[in-house]
């Protein structure tokens, strides 16, 4: 379903124009689709339908209240890595007892905040956590759901930033070393075990990897269960990428076929963290070129929106569609688009044929995961809103931050 087409030559989110979203909102602006949202996480649900699964959608990739509350209705649970992310799940009416917390270096306090929140599970990184873990729960009287999470070593293929699984990483606990820490869990007062997790990175395009990490975890599984120690669910994270350009990702239901068909007939709830394939293309950066400049070697579309915007062109030298809103006659001619922030590594896309002019509104697509929720204030630019198109609908889901905003917490110092 694509619900970012042009009609009459203009560029629509759903059924409405981003001429229009830009007149009432200005620009730079994220723009999202409802129904790309829901269709998303549908289809993932459907691709699982017939088994005990529940989707725990990896909020990191976007975190805006208005999204973790249309993905609660549709029955989602959450991966938090943070005690504002589990706010934030609360505050968008979203279930605790259905957040895993996972990351490498959960507080004292975000513990405790977990812990009276009765999340279902603590997705345990290293030794150290679980003995903290035993220690607040133990003084908070209470008894913390954990699994342990396993780098089993497997190669997700994918940008070294965005891979987890290898052993180099700081992720989870080796392989090797999971069954003894197993045993100690199993020991420790206020720990209860309850399952396994694994992921291995993000962005994956092929099935090989996930299966190849679950064949190790499933080794555990059995090691585990002839040692007495029964498992709840497997955790099988997520990671299953989205077509930016010309990836050819698995589809969901390719995906959760061959990883059911590895499980077998094990009677075990699966767990899933998907982030980007829920969100990734249903929203797009809405900017406008302020100038465009030649030299003797480049073009420049310069644009309001920057690498504070949208971080990820500058980080990973990651590609993203981009194509103007109004289609314009003339000849296309190759443009780098640029923002306005002090740095070279400010781009959004490289050598892009486009026929623009100063004015013109540009879409930036595959927008939806790692933008905002990665955006900053760098250059002392105030973050962008939101919006989601519902049918003929707008509604605003962030607004626009203020100048006065940026500063808003900081004071001076007495003369």
């Amino acid at each position: 379903m694509n619900v970012f087409a042009h009609r009459d030559g203009v560029l629509h989110a759903e059924s409405v124009s981003l001429e229009a979203i830009a007149r009432e909102f200005g620009t730079p602006c994220y723009v999202y689709s409802r129904a790309a949202l829901e269709n998303s996480f549908r289809e993932f649900a459907l691709a699982c339908s017939g088994h005990d699964v529940l989707i725990c959608y990896a909020m990191k990739a976007n975190s805006n209240l208005a999204i973790l509350d249309l993905f609660a209705r549709l029955g989602a649970g959450f991966d938090i890595v943070s005690g504002g992310e589990l706010a934030r799940v609360i505050a968008a009416g979203g279930d605790p007892g259905k957040v895993v917390f996972s990351g490498v270096g959960k507080s004292e306090a975000e513990i405790r905040i977990a812990l009276n929140a009765g999340i279902l599970c603590f997705n345990v990184e290293s030794e150290g956590e679980l003995e903290r873990l035993s220690q607040i729960a133990v003084a908070a009287k209470k008894v913390a759901p954990i699994s342990l999470r396993v780098n089993p070593d497997v190669d997700a293929k994918t940008h070294p930033y965005i891979s987890t699984g290898l052993k180099q990483n700081k992720f989870g606990i080796a392989h090797e070393d999971a069954p003894a820490l197993y045993r100690r869990a199993a020991s420790l007062p206020g720990i209860r075990v309850v399952g396994i997790d694994c992921h291995i990175g993000s962005q994956l395009t092929e099935i090989a990897p996930f299966l190849a990490a679950l064949d190790r975890v499933l080794n555990l599984v059995d090691r585990l269960q002839r040692s007495g120690i029964h498992l709840e669910h497997i955790d099988l994270g997520g990671g299953v990428g989205i077509r930016y350009r010309n990836e050819e990702p698995p589809s969901l239901a390719n995906y959760a076929k061959a990883l059911f068909k590895r499980l077998g007939r094990r009677k075990v709830r699966v767990l899933f963290e998907p982030g980007r394939v829920l969100v990734g293309n249903a929203g797009l950066v809405l900017t406008r070129i302020e100038y465009v400049k030649q030299n003797e070697s480049r073009n420049f579309a310069i644009v309001d929106a920057a690498m504070n915007d949208l971080m990820r062109p500058a980080l990973y030298s990651a590609w993203h569609g981009i194509e103007a809103v109004r289609q314009r006659p003339g000849k296309a001619r190759k443009y780098d688009i640029v923002g306005p922030i002090c740095e070279t590594g400010d781009f959004l896309g490289k050598n892009r044929m486009l026929a623009v002019e100063s004015g013109d509104l540009l879409a930036i697509h595959s927008a939806g995961a790692y933008g905002m929720s990665m955006s900053s204030n760098y250059n002392s630019r105030p973050r962008a809103p939101e919006v989601l198109v519902d049918g003929d609908q707008v509604h605003l889901i962030r607004e626009r931050e203020q100048i006065a905003d940026l500063f808003s917490g900081e004071r001076l110092v007495p003369r």
